[in-house]
């Protein structure tokens, strides 16, 4: 059976995946870039934005594990844009533009679906009302025999956690205090004793933490 992974989600070291007051301005509230600073240097982030450079080491040999396998998303509502309750209208499609980075179908998490969106470069979101494992049942099937990769935000992240239902988990823990916003790791004590853990911590203080099923 396919994998569900997570990639690349970064965590303060407080424990927030995400900061308060998100926005159309502000993706992730009061935390705005701070989370992700690691990643934008990266060889990986770049070639995201067709530029060809971008840094080595590290950060960027895990960072660059993120799509290799992959066969589908599942992502929550609050990762693809910044509406709550019954959609306004259905002219947002993402932050990402007309060619988001995931070139598969994603499975949105809402309590108000809408018709499906296809864009450019073989990104397909899908509007689901679903528990995760409806989710995964739905995802695995658009998959094939790749992976599922779990996006966020942090309440996605742990809802599949508190399920069993992760295989592979990187977390990037940033060296900054949030102090509010949404946690990831509330409700899962013990969570540990699932899986293999390994870190390593890069010269710019970011400690990768790898949590693999054994």
């Amino acid at each position: 059976m396919s994998r569900v992974r997570v990639h690349n989600f970064s965590v303060s070291i407080d424990g927030f995946a995400t900061g308060e007051g998100q926005s159309l301005d502000a993706p992730f509230g009061h935390a705005g870039t701070r989370l992700h600073e690691w990643f934008f240097p990266t060889r990986t982030f770049q070639q995201m934005l067709g530029k060809p450079d971008g840094s080595h080491g590290v950060d960027d040999a895990i960072a660059g594990t993120w799509e290799a396998g992959i066969g589908a998303e599942i992502m929550g509502r609050n990762k693809f844009g910044p509406q709550r309750g019954p959609w306004e209208n259905d002219d947002w499609n993402g932050w990402w533009g007309p060619n988001p980075p995931f070139h598969t179908p994603v499975f949105v998490l809402t309590h108000h679906p809408r018709p499906s969106v296809e864009m450019e470069g073989g990104t397909t979101f899908h509007f689901i009302d679903a528990t995760p494992q409806e989710a995964l049942r739905q995802a695995r099937e658009a998959a094939g025999d790749l992976d599922v990769r779990i996006g966020g935000g942090p309440t996605t992240v742990r809802e599949f956690l508190a399920e069993d239902l992760v295989d592979h988990l990187h977390i990037a823990v940033v060296p900054i205090v949030l102090g509010r916003g949404e946690r990831l790791w509330d409700g899962l004590e013990g969570l540990e004793s699932r899986f293999q853990v390994e870190s390593v911590t890069t010269p710019g203080g970011i400690t990768h933490m790898t949590f693999t099923r054994p």
